[in-house]
């Protein structure tokens, strides 16, 4: 996407509903995407502009977030994440986490259930909820998907939320694992998909195997994205 069409889309960014903190955060990195990261947006017609949606997207940095808040922002979504529950102990990040209405969870814990219930509520207010399926960057050395976990499939199916799969790439190179500062200028791509078909699994028992197999076709859609942005063959299952 070109500067100026950024800058055109900054003017349009939705503000009703981000919080104060989670407004300050946009505010400021918003500036950095457009001078610094050489976006490259597509599908962005696939999210609906109002109701619930479930964007499920891969993982491959710590600035994923940051990227993938500009693609929904720039669709016309404010983002609610699912993240670990120690990102609200953290010195501001915990103040924007609140302000933002993100959803914490308490991983391999008692507790992470909590997450889908909260999930389900803001789904139920209307809200556009993304998560991460594989729970993690991506430990694949070619930076392809992993297997994800049933979080997602089970609140899809329980809330008949559709679900919008989502490929970035070039966020790795943006900001390096073990590095702090972002490398300027980088080609990053994020692409939304058609909404994945989970219909026919709509009012079966969320058994194990139902569970995966609404998991798998969400990650296949992811991969089919991915396959896509990068003009690779993808290597099959790892």
């Amino acid at each position: 996407m070109s500067f100026s069409r950024m800058v055109v889309l900054t003017a349009r960014l939705p503000r009703r509903g981000r919080g104060f903190w989670y407004s300050v955060a946009i505010d400021l990195l918003w500036p950095f995407v457009v001078l610094f990261v050489r976006m490259r947006m597509a599908g962005r017609s696939n999210i609906p502009r109002e109701g619930a949606v479930l964007l499920a997207s891969n993982h491959l940095s710590f600035v994923d977030p940051v990227t993938l808040t500009a693609f929904t922002l720039a669709s016309g979504r404010v983002p609610r994440y699912l993240a670990k529950a120690s990102l609200w102990k953290a010195p501001v990040i915990g103040w924007v986490m609140s302000s933002g209405r993100h959803i914490p969870v308490d991983r391999g814990s008692a507790r992470a259930g909590r997450a889908l219930d909260a999930a389900r509520s803001s789904l139920d207010d209307g809200q556009c909820v993304i998560v991460y399926p594989e729970g993690t960057f991506s430990s694949d050395p070619d930076g392809w998907p992993m297997r994800g976990k049933n979080g997602v499939a089970r609140l899809a199916l329980a809330s008949r939320t559709p679900v919008v799969p989502v490929a970035q790439w070039g966020t790795r190179e943006l900001l390096r694992p073990g590095r702090f500062v972002p490398r300027p200028w980088t080609k990053v791509h994020v692409v939304a998909g058609a909404p994945v078909d989970l219909s026919d699994l709509y009012g079966l028992e969320p058994t194990r195997q139902v569970l995966d197999v609404a998991t798998e076709r969400i990650m296949a859609a992811i991969t089919t994205l991915l396959v896509g942005v990068r003009e690779l063959p993808h290597p099959g299952s790892r």
